[in-house]
């Protein structure tokens, strides 16, 4: 109707609203997608460092960089639970991420994350691969049925890191939980009280053990849950390579990008929603 009439404000209106109700059908058919259990719930997010050394933790400091400016541009809220700092960058880290769907989101994006680069700390420039780990699980009730049992668990304590100064904590209040059976680590330092750390712990491992059995149950992954498996050659999900092209791209859903610096910037929702559909695809099969 625009067109025939040459009403170019006409035709401007209805490619801004066009514009928008496909925004909307997107985001109504994405959230028609998270309907697993727990994909409404908050999230918690580990990053650890894996082959690679200086370089991974680098890597790792990227990432944790990457999620958290996705995280603010969807208006979710992260929190740092737990961080080691190593030379380069950082050792492991986790957060948790607050907002609805927050868990439905970023399970895609548990695997081996591969970067390729020239890398800033070699003097002669040569590439480097470097891994890195992500691990998302859901926030879950405290009451959540899952058995603990005392003879399981590893319980260290040690002292909170800081900033320095007066901000130091003095006492050995952080608390890392490893539960034996299954090789899983949480850890806490965000409180000042051992106690509030050791309950922050314990709700994570929770969480953990619960996404756990989840996937044997489901057959998903039996004996390589994603935690289990060798940071290295052979595991990942994702390749981020900087040089000697540029190109971000998914290995189990084929979606990719040369816009590697936007990626690197938080733009990660074109591959969120590409493996919600893949899942759904494959869930879904007859």
């Amino acid at each position: 109707m625009a067109r025939p009439e040459a009403d170019a404000g006409l035709l401007v209106d209805i490619e801004k609203n066009l514009e928008n109700y496909e925004n909307t059908y997107r985001q109504l058919r994405i959230l028609e997608l998270l309907g697993e259990e727990f994909d409404i719930n908050p999230a918690f997010l580990t990053i650890h460092s894996g082959a690679g050394g200086t370089e991974a933790c680098d890597w790792t400091n990227m990432l944790l960089r990457m999620y958290t400016r996705w995280i603010e541009r969807r208006g979710f809220k992260a929190g740092i639970l737990d961080i080691l700092e190593a030379e380069g960058g950082v050792k492991s880290v986790t957060l948790q991420v607050t907002g609805d769907y927050a868990y439905g989101y970023l399970k895609g994006e548990t695997g081996i994350h591969r970067l390729v680069r020239i890398s800033p700390f070699d003097a002669n420039a040569r590439r480097h691969t470097s891994f890195a780990s992500v691990y998302a699980s859901p926030v879950v009730d405290e009451d959540i049925d899952v058995e603990v049992r005392q003879e399981d668990l590893r319980i260290d304590t040690y002292r909170s890191s800081g900033a320095g100064g007066q901000h130091v904590n003095k006492t050995d209040s952080a608390v890392r939980f490893t539960h034996i059976p299954t090789g899983i680590v949480v850890a806490c330092q965000t409180e000042r009280s051992q106690i509030m750390n050791r309950a922050t712990a314990m709700k994570m491992l929770k969480s953990r053990l619960y996404e756990y059995y989840r996937q044997e149950r489901d057959r998903q992954n039996a004996e390589k849950a994603a935690e289990k498996k060798d940071i290295s050659w052979g595991n990942q999900i994702r390749s981020y390579v900087f040089q000697p092209y540029q190109m971000v791209k998914d290995l189990r859903t084929r979606h990719e990008t040369s816009n590697i610096q936007a990626v690197m910037d938080g733009a990660l929702d074109t591959f969120i929603e590409e493996y919600l559909r893949y899942l759904w695809q494959n869930t879904h099969k007859a």
